[in-house]
């Protein structure tokens, strides 16, 4: 039968080491033609939209969809798990915190990629739900010594600077500015809902790493096309998706002045068939969409470890 985990099973479960390691294995053999992911597809009502991303694991056997739905009541977050062979299914899996998790993963990995080994300095941009995964991952992939953090609202910059200090163990401190948030870092991290650029591609240093998180609709923008145009390597989860969604991409693609064929997803650079960063003093750019296959491969995994602990509740199907 059919494996129900809700979100407290996940949060047992789940760890950014077990999300690291999914999403790695998963953008390798997305690389490799071995895992197949569709560009979500969203419908809309004055109220509400549901928003679904689908796709498979060949190696894994598994074919699956997370579906979404935003209203202004609440956003709700369900993965849906079936073999690939018999078409049965195998989990449905409250997926808030797992989404959470895979995201700041992928960034993690991004960053593993093409920053700078050295990389001790990071400014974020965003003190909410998603910037905790961000910031996490970061700190497993990274020496980080110090993380800036940035959002508008004074008592949130401080709040959570101080949260994610104690959680993670490294200092995390409240920046007033866009400015001195990204000087002197060497990654940059947007993880917002922004509408417009959140700073001046001119204040990037030579060197730097961005992963813009929060920018998965074409009427989002987190970073200007000085940032893009600066960028020695723009990489993405997927060109399909990023052509669809990448509102940060979207502006420099309309006027010619970057292409498909620049666009290296991070599972060819994994793979090698496309290089990441050549030169340390590049500057490097993550464009993080979300895909279904990151999805798939961290609830695979946590299906496994459920059944391995006598966790979740079997489905009447």
């Amino acid at each position: 039968m059919a494996l129900y985990l809700g979100e407290a099973d996940v949060r047992q479960l789940l760890t950014m080491n077990l999300a690291l390691e999914a999403v790695e294995a998963v953008h390798r053999a997305h690389g490799a033609g071995r895992a197949i992911d569709i560009p979500r597809q969203r419908s809309r009502t004055p109220g509400s939209a549901l928003h679904i991303l689908q796709g498979a694991l060949l190696d894994k056997g598994v074919i699956g969809y997370k579906a979404y739905t935003t209203s202004r009541e609440a956003n709700r977050f369900l993965v849906h798990l079936f073999d690939a062979a018999s078409g049965a299914p195998v989990a449905v899996i409250a997926a808030d915190f797992l989404g959470m998790m895979r995201t700041g993963a992928t960034g993690g990995l991004a960053v593993r990629c093409l920053s700078r080994p050295q990389a001790a300095v990071a400014g974020v941009f965003g003190a909410g739900w998603q910037a905790q995964s961000q910031i996490e991952a970061l700190c497993r992939v990274r020496p980080l010594r110090l993380v800036k953090l940035h959002c508008r609202n004074e008592s949130s910059r401080r709040s959570a600077s101080a949260d994610f200090s104690r959680r993670f163990g490294v200092e995390v401190v409240p920046v007033a500015s866009a400015e001195e948030t990204v000087r002197g870092s060497d990654i940059v991290v947007t993880i917002t809902t922004a509408a417009t650029p959140l700073f001046d591609g001119d204040w990037l240093e030579p060197g730097t790493h961005v992963t813009a998180a929060g920018s998965n609709s074409l009427i989002r923008r987190e970073i200007d096309e000085k940032s893009v145009n600066r960028a020695g390597v723009i990489c993405v989860d997927s060109r399909a998706t990023a052509l669809r969604e990448a509102g940060d991409l979207l502006p420099a693609l309309e006027k010619g002045r970057l292409h498909e064929g620049q666009l290296v997803e991070l599972g060819e650079v994994l793979c090698g068939t496309r290089p990441g960063r050549t030169d340390p003093g590049q500057i490097t750019l993550f464009e993080s969409q979300g895909m279904a296959i990151q999805d798939l491969a961290v609830a695979v995994r946590l299906v496994a470890l459920a059944r391995q602990q006598g966790l979740g509740k079997e489905l009447p199907y």
